[in-house]
């Protein structure tokens, strides 16, 4: 399978027709082609070479979706960077992964100055934005208008597609290497699931970056339907292009479907083209999710569960599950299609149904690996099957219900937050002896970081130093939201590990899961 064959089929079905669709302006899949290899053929006039990583830190747009194409065009490998990292935490997946280009676009142009002096592979920067381009970058647009279009070189099967970085239990962000053909069966199978067709308006209003919009990039492509892009979530944004493009289908994370229903603007606008409205990335609360069904009753929604290491899509639930108090609506739904899934023990054999053990799947969406990190990927695809890291049972039915998680991560807004990450930013900190991190339940996010903190012997600090000091080591959104100071030392195991679980139990007294 190719990435470009996507791009291909559009233009063969639908050449005519609407590929994108952001601010004011709008293009058909003929000229979009023509764009991608233009731009292609600039990037190899860059120096960038067969299976060589290419870069981008952006907001959501059309050109990023150009720049998804354009790569594999070229033969290179994407790497789509996390626009809530910190600076430090930017340049490590750039030097890691050895990107030799970056595109950067308004937002992110004022973080050049901090990024450029710790940046070890990066060759070139282009500017992506409609402002005034920073010193030292190349023009998005001059680039493609003159470079003359190349031939596609035909990079496809187990060719590197791209690097999709990941947090990682010990510290080090992991980079997922995905083929094409991991993403392409990921696109076949969403189509079918979703049912895109060339009358498909999709809007891409997560960001582009992470895999569970990207779940749908390729997918719409293969379709030869249209791709509206907003910039970001805003609800008023959302509502109103909804309205405007006639949109029919979108992903949302459940952070941003609360926000829409808790809203109270859904009736002001006119949204009855949509059809179908997919989420995932985190647990949905179900009280979320029956106000939106309430308040868009004319909307399919459905839900996809999976992880970046799976391209992302494990297991899918589809309208026909989503009635409110149904006994499926708190699953996360059966294998999807071409993916085995089993629950398995820590011998990996397969438990009895009903019996709690980790989720593991396997099948061509399973990812090639971890960049450089040989006993992680060995261990994660253990005996043929990917490890989730996530807790759980399959009933009778085959519906699989997920009861936790395996690995000490923290799902706030859709975003993975690993706690030894966040350790690390307090442990920095002098007046701390002792600290561990876990996920409370939050109304607005899901979960929250929550971090328990023993101080040094006669030392003081407070609440707010303690986060103010965190907010300058690591992401924003990876920021503890509330502390507490604890005078005895943390419980531990006889091994010496902390006892999360023990420290966790008080939050999620009285819940059916320990995730929210």
């Amino acid at each position: 399978m190719h990435i470009s064959q996507t791009l291909r089929r559009a233009v063969q079905l639908n050449g005519q027709g609407t590929a994108t669709v952001f601010a004011n302006r709008r293009q058909s899949w003929i000229a979009f082609e023509n764009r991608v290899a233009r731009l292609a053929a600039g990037l190899i006039g860059l120096g960038v070479k067969p299976a060589d990583r290419v870069a981008i830190l952006a907001l959501n747009s059309d050109r990023y979706l150009e720049y998804f194409y354009a790569v594999p065009w070229a033969g290179a490998a994407v790497n789509p960077v996390n626009i809530r990292l910190a600076p430090p935490e930017i340049a490590y997946t750039l030097n890691d992964s050895g990107s030799k280009v970056l595109f950067v676009d308004d937002a992110f142009a004022a973080m050049l100055p901090a990024l450029r002096p710790i940046l070890k592979s990066v060759e070139h920067v282009v500017f992506t934005g409609d402002g005034t381009r920073p010193d030292d970058c190349i023009d998005y647009e001059s680039l493609i208008t003159q470079s003359t279009p190349m031939a596609d070189a035909n990079s496809g099967g187990d060719d590197l597609a791209g690097l999709f970085y990941t947090g990682g239990t010990t510290g080090r962000s992991k980079g997922v290497m995905l083929s094409h053909d991991n993403l392409v069966f990921n696109a076949l199978n969403v189509v079918a699931e979703m049912g895109y067709d060339p009358d498909t308006v999709y809007m891409h209003a997560g960001p582009m970056f992470h895999l569970a919009d990207m779940a749908s990039t390729f997918a719409v492509t293969l379709a030869a339907g249209t791709h509206g892009i907003v910039p970001r979530f805003d609800v008023d944004t959302v509502l109103a292009f909804i309205q405007q493009e006639k949109v029919t289908n979108t992903l949302l994370v459940p952070t941003m479907i609360n926000l829409l229903a808790s809203s109270v603007r859904i009736g002001e606008y006119d949204v009855s083209s949509m059809k179908r409205m997919l989420y995932g990335a985190s647990p949905m609360p179900e009280a979320v999710l029956n106000s939106a069904m309430e308040q868009m009753p004319t909307v399919s929604f459905a839900q996809g569960y999976g992880q970046t290491e799976a391209s992302p899509i494990i297991t899918s639930l589809g309208p026909e599950h989503h009635v409110p108090g149904g006994a499926k609506l708190r699953s996360a739904g059966r294998a999807a299609i071409g993916v085995e899934v089993m629950v398995l023990d820590k011998d990996d054999q397969e438990v009895a149904r009903g019996t709690v053990g980790e989720i593991c799947a396997r099948g061509p969406n399973v990812m090639l690996g971890y960049w450089g990190m040989e006993s992680a990927t060995a261990e994660t695809l253990r005996n043929g099957w990917l490890h989730t890291g996530d807790l759980g049972y399959m009933d009778e039915d085959g519906f699989v219900f997920i009861v936790d998680r395996a690995k000490d991560m923290v799902i706030s807004g859709g975003e993975n937050i690993f706690s030894v990450e966040v350790e690390g930013a307090i442990y920095s900190h002098p007046a701390v002896q002792e600290c561990a991190v876990i996920g409370i339940p939050d109304e607005h996010w899901g979960e929250a970081v929550h971090a328990l903190v023993v101080l040094r012997d006669g030392v003081s600090a407070s609440e707010t130093e303690i986060i103010a000091h965190c907010r300058e080591k690591i992401a924003g959104y990876k920021v503890p939201r509330s502390v507490e100071f604890r005078s005895e030392p943390l419980p531990v195991s006889g091994a010496g590990k902390i006892l999360k679980n023990e420290l966790r139990a008080p939050y999620w007294e009285g819940k059916q899961k320990l995730v929210n």
